[in-house]
């Protein structure tokens, strides 16, 4: 009998607002379709108009503030990053002490090819001031937060370094078609080395000031807070940390004794992933993996280790990358109170019969 075309699905976490994780064990390729990228929403989807009426504005500490249409954006020289997108709140379930917050496991991450302008070359059209300190981004998408009443566009802001970065990009197409509209068309920002915090939806206006920006998802949420009475000590959430995934053999997986192959994905916000090791005994030993990909900036790397599995038994296996930079997941994540950039050794457990 001929099997049925059986094809993964996101895995839904909330409904309203959307999100979904995407199936990462099923994820083979280094560009994650679009109908599988993860979706991560603090409000409803905006109501938009006709594509022909689509713009961005650019205004603040600038010479002459413009406003440009997606048309005109099209006809400007393009540029693509290859880049994982990966939000904050990636494997917080996995904290513990718990955190209150979206429950994510290991699929609030996905990676595939952006195409844009850089956002330099916008900059350029208006002329900047010798003031300007960061580039506020303001979408479309707008509600309540959970300490205010007030509503509030979805909005945060880059020191203007990495504004100017020749990476940092408005994207308008994702894998070589226009980005679909659940994931920010018609102008999504693009910061490769953060977490997707930072890659705002549905862009509408870009303002460049002369001070720290002050909104909510800036100043309350996507901050480090290590201790859970108060709020000392904490920093914000930037650049994405050395992380890794267990891709196969699944959690629980019962196996056969022979020949296994255990494989992953590694990826990190700053420099390339330069080794995985994964550990068979729960870390009393380490063995070196294979990378299968060549480790390149902004992308995850694919692994494998060949694992001759000769005794029966239970098993936990460990993963666990370095990076150029020097940085190597703990064996324990960074404890803190929303629950951000959990990075500790990836494990599964399975059993040998």
């Amino acid at each position: 009998m001929q099997q049925p075309n059986v094809r993964p699905y996101l895995i839904t976490k909330s409904l309203s607002p959307e999100n979904q994780e995407t199936p990462i064990p099923f994820v083979q390729s280094d560009r994650v379709d679009k109908r599988l990228f993860f979706k991560r929403n603090h409000f409803s989807y905006p109501h938009l108009l006709s594509s022909s009426l689509y713009s961005l504005e650019i205004d603040g500490s600038v010479i002459n503030p413009i406003k440009i249409s997606l048309q005109h954006i099209l006809k400007l020289p393009a540029k693509e990053v290859h880049t994982v997108l990966e939000c904050a709140g990636n494997k917080r379930g996995f904290f513990r002490p718990k955190v209150f917050g979206e429950q994510w496991g290991k699929g609030a991450i996905s990676q595939g090819v952006w195409r844009g302008i850089s956002l330099k070359t916008l900059l350029q059209f208006t002329g900047l001031l010798d003031i300007e300190k960061e580039v506020v981004f303001i979408g479309n998408d707008y509600g309540k937060t959970t300490n205010s009443k007030q509503l509030h566009y979805f909005a945060r802001s880059l020191p203007i370094e990495q504004a100017l970065h020749e990476d940092t990009i408005i994207a308008y197409q994702y894998n070589g078609n226009p980005i679909p509209f659940k994931h920010g068309f018609p102008f999504r920002l693009i910061v490769p080395n953060w977490y997707a915090m930072a890659s705002v939806k549905w862009v509408k206006r870009i303002e460049v000031i002369e001070k720290s920006f002050d909104g909510p998802f800036q100043c309350e949420d996507y901050i480090y807070y290590p201790n859970k009475e108060n709020d000392a000590g904490a920093w914000p959430v930037t650049t994405k940390n050395v992380n890794s995934t267990i891709q196969k053999p699944l959690h629980m997986d019962e196996l056969d004794t022979g020949k296994h192959i255990v494989k992953g994905i590694a990826w990190t916000g700053i420099g390339l992933i330069t080794k995985v090791e994964i550990s068979l005994n729960n870390g009393k030993s380490w063995n070196e993996c294979e990378l299968i990909t060549t480790p390149k900036p902004y992308q995850w790397v694919q692994w494998e280790y060949e694992w001759n599995a000769a005794e029966k038994g239970e098993y936990t296996i460990l993963s666990r990358a370095t990076d150029s930079e020097g940085n190597k997941q703990p064996l324990i994540a960074y404890w803190n109170r929303k629950g951000y950039g959990y990075n500790a050794v990836d494990q599964i457990k399975i059993k040998i019969d």
